[in-house]
Protein backbone atom coordinates (compact mmCIF):
# COMPACT_ATOMS: atom_id res chain seq x y z
CA UNK A 1 0.00 0.00 0.00
CA UNK A 2 1.37 3.39 -0.95
CA UNK A 3 1.26 5.82 1.94
CA UNK A 4 0.27 9.46 1.55
CA UNK A 5 2.66 11.77 3.38
CA UNK A 6 2.03 15.48 3.96
CA UNK A 7 4.70 17.78 5.33
CA UNK A 8 3.72 21.29 6.41
CA UNK A 9 6.47 23.77 7.08
CA UNK A 10 8.48 26.80 6.14
CA UNK A 11 9.72 26.32 2.60
CA UNK A 12 12.98 28.08 3.37
CA UNK A 13 13.79 25.76 6.29
CA UNK A 14 15.03 22.33 5.28
CA UNK A 15 14.39 20.83 8.71
CA UNK A 16 10.77 21.87 8.44
CA UNK A 17 10.06 20.73 4.92
CA UNK A 18 12.31 17.79 4.11
CA UNK A 19 9.94 14.97 3.14
CA UNK A 20 10.71 11.47 4.34
CA UNK A 21 9.26 8.91 1.95
CA UNK A 22 7.47 6.14 3.80
CA UNK A 23 6.04 2.80 2.80
CA UNK A 24 3.02 2.23 5.01
CA UNK A 25 2.59 -1.01 6.92
CA UNK A 26 0.65 -0.81 10.17
CA UNK A 27 0.34 2.84 11.14
CA UNK A 28 -3.19 3.52 9.99
CA UNK A 29 -4.88 0.15 10.22
CA UNK A 30 -7.24 1.03 13.08
CA UNK A 31 -9.83 3.66 12.18
CA UNK A 32 -11.91 2.66 15.20
CA UNK A 33 -9.22 3.78 17.65
CA UNK A 34 -10.78 6.22 20.14
CA UNK A 35 -7.47 7.66 21.32
CA UNK A 36 -4.07 7.97 19.71
CA UNK A 37 -1.06 6.05 20.91
CA UNK A 38 1.34 8.71 22.16
CA UNK A 39 4.86 8.33 20.76
CA UNK A 40 7.19 8.84 23.72
CA UNK A 41 10.19 10.72 22.35
CA UNK A 42 11.85 10.93 25.77
CA UNK A 43 11.77 7.17 26.28
CA UNK A 44 13.07 6.49 22.78
CA UNK A 45 15.80 9.15 23.13
CA UNK A 46 16.93 7.69 26.46
CA UNK A 47 17.15 4.26 24.85
CA UNK A 48 19.32 5.60 22.03
CA UNK A 49 21.56 7.47 24.47
CA UNK A 50 22.01 4.32 26.58
CA UNK A 51 23.12 2.46 23.45
CA UNK A 52 25.51 5.27 22.53
CA UNK A 53 26.99 5.31 26.02
CA UNK A 54 27.86 1.61 25.70
CA UNK A 55 29.22 2.19 22.19
CA UNK A 56 31.45 5.08 23.29
CA UNK A 57 32.79 3.08 26.24
CA UNK A 58 34.04 0.43 23.82
CA UNK A 59 35.82 2.85 21.48
CA UNK A 60 39.59 2.72 21.41
CA UNK A 61 41.63 5.87 21.82
CA UNK A 62 40.21 9.28 22.63
CA UNK A 63 36.52 9.92 23.14
CA UNK A 64 34.53 11.62 20.36
CA UNK A 65 34.86 15.40 20.70
CA UNK A 66 32.00 17.82 19.98
CA UNK A 67 32.65 21.55 19.73
CA UNK A 68 29.71 23.93 19.64
CA UNK A 69 29.76 27.59 18.66
CA UNK A 70 27.22 30.03 20.02
CA UNK A 71 27.04 33.57 18.66
CA UNK A 72 25.19 36.21 20.69
CA UNK A 73 23.19 36.09 23.90
CA UNK A 74 19.87 34.61 22.78
CA UNK A 75 18.41 33.00 25.92
CA UNK A 76 16.72 30.07 24.16
CA UNK A 77 19.90 29.22 22.24
CA UNK A 78 21.87 29.15 25.49
CA UNK A 79 19.30 26.78 27.01
CA UNK A 80 19.44 24.49 23.97
CA UNK A 81 23.25 24.38 23.99
CA UNK A 82 23.31 23.56 27.70
CA UNK A 83 20.91 20.65 27.21
CA UNK A 84 22.85 19.30 24.25
CA UNK A 85 26.15 19.46 26.12
CA UNK A 86 24.71 17.74 29.20
CA UNK A 87 23.34 14.94 27.03
CA UNK A 88 26.68 14.60 25.21
CA UNK A 89 28.66 14.35 28.44
CA UNK A 90 26.20 11.76 29.77
CA UNK A 91 27.08 9.36 26.94
CA UNK A 92 30.82 9.98 27.23
CA UNK A 93 31.34 12.55 24.47
CA UNK A 94 33.95 15.23 25.19
CA UNK A 95 32.51 18.73 24.75
CA UNK A 96 33.61 22.32 24.34
CA UNK A 97 31.50 25.43 23.73
CA UNK A 98 32.89 28.59 22.16
CA UNK A 99 30.92 31.75 22.94
CA UNK A 100 31.16 34.70 20.55
CA UNK A 101 29.79 38.22 20.84
CA UNK A 102 26.73 39.19 18.78
CA UNK A 103 28.99 41.64 16.93
CA UNK A 104 31.19 38.81 15.62
CA UNK A 105 31.65 39.22 11.87
CA UNK A 106 30.86 36.54 9.34
CA UNK A 107 34.50 36.56 8.27
CA UNK A 108 35.71 35.90 11.82
CA UNK A 109 33.21 33.07 12.28
CA UNK A 110 34.30 31.48 8.99
CA UNK A 111 37.93 31.76 10.11
CA UNK A 112 37.13 30.04 13.40
CA UNK A 113 35.32 27.22 11.62
CA UNK A 114 38.23 26.78 9.22
CA UNK A 115 40.54 26.28 12.19
CA UNK A 116 38.15 23.78 13.80
CA UNK A 117 37.92 21.91 10.49
CA UNK A 118 41.70 21.48 10.56
CA UNK A 119 41.88 20.53 14.25
CA UNK A 120 42.33 16.75 14.41
CA UNK A 121 41.15 16.77 18.04
CA UNK A 122 37.71 18.08 17.02
CA UNK A 123 35.45 15.39 15.55
CA UNK A 124 32.15 17.25 15.42
CA UNK A 125 31.16 20.88 14.95
CA UNK A 126 27.80 22.45 15.70
CA UNK A 127 26.96 26.12 15.16
CA UNK A 128 23.80 26.92 17.09
CA UNK A 129 21.13 28.54 14.90
CA UNK A 130 19.72 31.10 14.42
CA UNK A 131 22.64 33.43 13.82
CA UNK A 132 22.60 37.26 13.95
CA UNK A 133 21.08 38.84 10.84
CA UNK A 134 24.42 40.08 9.52
CA UNK A 135 25.73 36.52 9.19
CA UNK A 136 24.54 34.27 6.35
CA UNK A 137 23.52 30.92 7.80
CA UNK A 138 23.97 29.10 4.49
CA UNK A 139 27.58 30.34 4.23
CA UNK A 140 28.32 29.16 7.76
CA UNK A 141 26.68 25.75 7.31
CA UNK A 142 28.63 25.18 4.11
CA UNK A 143 31.90 26.17 5.79
CA UNK A 144 31.77 23.27 8.24
CA UNK A 145 33.61 20.21 6.91
CA UNK A 146 31.07 17.57 5.80
CA UNK A 147 32.61 14.87 8.01
CA UNK A 148 32.31 17.14 11.07
CA UNK A 149 28.90 18.60 10.21
CA UNK A 150 26.78 16.84 12.85
CA UNK A 151 23.80 19.14 12.24
CA UNK A 152 23.70 17.79 8.68
CA UNK A 153 23.24 21.24 7.11
CA UNK A 154 26.27 21.33 4.81
CA UNK A 155 25.10 21.15 1.18
CA UNK A 156 27.06 17.90 0.74
CA UNK A 157 25.21 16.13 3.56
CA UNK A 158 21.84 17.61 2.62
CA UNK A 159 22.29 16.49 -0.97
CA UNK A 160 23.17 12.94 0.02
CA UNK A 161 20.24 12.90 2.43
CA UNK A 162 17.85 13.98 -0.33
CA UNK A 163 19.16 11.15 -2.50
CA UNK A 164 18.87 8.59 0.29
CA UNK A 165 22.64 8.11 0.48
CA UNK A 166 24.73 7.55 3.60
CA UNK A 167 25.73 10.82 5.26
CA UNK A 168 25.41 12.84 8.46
CA UNK A 169 21.69 13.51 8.02
CA UNK A 170 19.90 16.56 9.52
CA UNK A 171 19.06 15.67 13.12
CA UNK A 172 15.38 16.64 13.06
CA UNK A 173 14.75 14.63 9.90
CA UNK A 174 16.49 11.65 11.49
CA UNK A 175 14.34 12.07 14.61
CA UNK A 176 11.11 12.09 12.57
CA UNK A 177 12.29 9.09 10.57
CA UNK A 178 13.02 7.12 13.74
CA UNK A 179 9.73 8.06 15.44
CA UNK A 180 7.70 6.93 12.42
CA UNK A 181 9.63 3.67 12.33
CA UNK A 182 8.92 3.12 16.03
CA UNK A 183 5.18 2.98 15.31
CA UNK A 184 5.56 0.08 12.89
CA UNK A 185 5.89 2.24 9.80
CA UNK A 186 8.64 1.40 7.34
CA UNK A 187 10.29 4.55 5.90
CA UNK A 188 11.43 3.78 2.38
CA UNK A 189 10.96 5.27 -1.05
CA UNK A 190 7.30 4.47 -1.67
CA UNK A 191 5.09 7.45 -0.80
CA UNK A 192 3.13 10.22 -2.43
CA UNK A 193 4.56 13.32 -0.76
CA UNK A 194 3.02 16.79 -0.60
CA UNK A 195 4.74 19.82 0.93
CA UNK A 196 2.63 22.75 2.09
CA UNK A 197 3.48 26.13 3.58
CA UNK A 198 2.23 27.62 6.83
CA UNK A 199 0.52 30.32 4.74
CA UNK A 200 -1.30 27.83 2.50
CA UNK A 201 -5.02 28.84 2.65
CA UNK A 202 -6.64 26.87 5.46
CA UNK A 203 -9.36 25.40 3.24
CA UNK A 204 -6.77 24.02 0.81
CA UNK A 205 -4.48 22.92 3.62
CA UNK A 206 -7.29 21.02 5.30
CA UNK A 207 -8.26 19.20 2.12
CA UNK A 208 -4.67 18.00 1.77
CA UNK A 209 -4.02 17.05 5.39
CA UNK A 210 -7.22 15.01 5.64
CA UNK A 211 -5.88 12.64 2.96
CA UNK A 212 -2.54 12.09 4.73
CA UNK A 213 -1.61 8.77 6.27
CA UNK A 214 1.40 10.47 7.82
CA UNK A 215 1.19 14.16 8.70
CA UNK A 216 4.28 16.11 9.76
CA UNK A 217 3.88 19.73 10.85
CA UNK A 218 6.84 22.06 11.43
CA UNK A 219 5.54 25.62 11.15
CA UNK A 220 5.72 27.17 14.61
CA UNK A 221 2.04 28.14 14.33
CA UNK A 222 0.37 27.04 17.59
CA UNK A 223 -2.75 24.94 17.12
CA UNK A 224 -2.61 25.05 13.32
CA UNK A 225 -3.64 21.40 12.94
CA UNK A 226 -7.09 20.71 14.39
CA UNK A 227 -8.90 17.38 14.68
CA UNK A 228 -11.05 18.21 11.63
CA UNK A 229 -7.88 18.33 9.52
CA UNK A 230 -6.64 14.84 10.40
CA UNK A 231 -7.50 11.53 8.76
CA UNK A 232 -8.76 8.95 11.29
CA UNK A 233 -5.91 6.65 12.28
CA UNK A 234 -3.19 8.88 10.81
CA UNK A 235 0.30 9.16 12.27
CA UNK A 236 0.83 12.81 13.26
CA UNK A 237 4.35 14.09 13.98
CA UNK A 238 4.44 17.54 15.61
CA UNK A 239 7.82 19.20 15.01
CA UNK A 240 6.57 22.72 15.79
CA UNK A 241 7.42 24.32 19.10
CA UNK A 242 6.34 27.71 20.43
CA UNK A 243 6.86 29.29 23.84
CA UNK A 244 3.66 30.81 25.21
CA UNK A 245 3.82 33.13 28.22
CA UNK A 246 0.80 33.54 30.48
CA UNK A 247 0.99 36.92 32.19
CA UNK A 248 -1.70 36.07 34.73
CA UNK A 249 -0.13 32.81 35.84
CA UNK A 250 3.40 34.15 35.33
CA UNK A 251 4.45 30.98 33.57
CA UNK A 252 5.79 29.90 30.19
CA UNK A 253 4.85 26.66 28.47
CA UNK A 254 5.71 24.95 25.21
CA UNK A 255 3.04 24.04 22.67
CA UNK A 256 3.19 22.54 19.20
CA UNK A 257 1.46 23.04 15.87
CA UNK A 258 -1.12 20.38 16.68
CA UNK A 259 -4.23 20.71 18.86
CA UNK A 260 -3.11 17.81 21.01
CA UNK A 261 -6.34 17.18 22.92
CA UNK A 262 -8.51 17.21 19.81
CA UNK A 263 -6.18 15.35 17.46
CA UNK A 264 -5.41 12.66 20.04
CA UNK A 265 -9.03 11.50 19.67
CA UNK A 266 -8.68 11.08 15.89
CA UNK A 267 -5.09 10.09 15.11
CA UNK A 268 -3.61 6.61 15.39
CA UNK A 269 -0.26 7.89 16.63
CA UNK A 270 0.76 11.34 17.87
CA UNK A 271 3.91 12.97 19.23
CA UNK A 272 3.54 15.34 22.19
CA UNK A 273 5.14 18.77 22.66
CA UNK A 274 7.28 18.77 24.69
CA UNK A 275 8.54 15.21 24.88
CA UNK A 276 8.32 14.16 21.24
CA UNK A 277 10.63 15.28 18.44
CA UNK A 278 12.74 17.60 20.65
CA UNK A 279 14.59 15.04 22.78
CA UNK A 280 14.94 12.78 19.75
CA UNK A 281 16.69 15.55 17.82
CA UNK A 282 19.28 15.81 20.59
CA UNK A 283 19.73 12.03 20.55
CA UNK A 284 20.35 12.14 16.80
CA UNK A 285 22.96 14.88 17.28
CA UNK A 286 24.83 12.54 19.62
CA UNK A 287 24.41 9.66 17.17
CA UNK A 288 25.88 11.80 14.39
CA UNK A 289 28.79 12.80 16.65
CA UNK A 290 29.74 9.17 17.28
CA UNK A 291 29.33 8.37 13.59
CA UNK A 292 31.52 11.35 12.61
CA UNK A 293 34.22 10.11 14.99
CA UNK A 294 34.11 6.62 13.51
CA UNK A 295 34.28 7.90 9.94
CA UNK A 296 37.32 10.03 10.76
CA UNK A 297 39.07 7.19 12.59
CA UNK A 298 38.36 4.93 9.62
CA UNK A 299 39.93 7.50 7.32
CA UNK A 300 43.12 7.40 9.40
CA UNK A 301 43.32 3.61 9.23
Amino acid sequence: MRAVLKVIGLTENITSTQAISCKHRQIHSSHSRCKASIIDGVKRANSIQDELKKEVSLLEGNRPQLTTVLVGDDYVSHVYIKRKMMAAKAVGISTNTIYLENSCSERDLVSLLDSLNQDVNVNAILVQLPLPNHICERTICNTIAPLKDVDGFNFFNMGRFALGMNALWPCTAMAVHDLITSTGGSPGMDATTTICHRHTPLSLLSSLTKSADILISATGVPGLISSSMVKPGACVIDVGITRIHNEELKETRLIGDVDFDGVSKIAGFLTPVPGGVGPMTVAMLLKNTVLAYKLQMRGKG
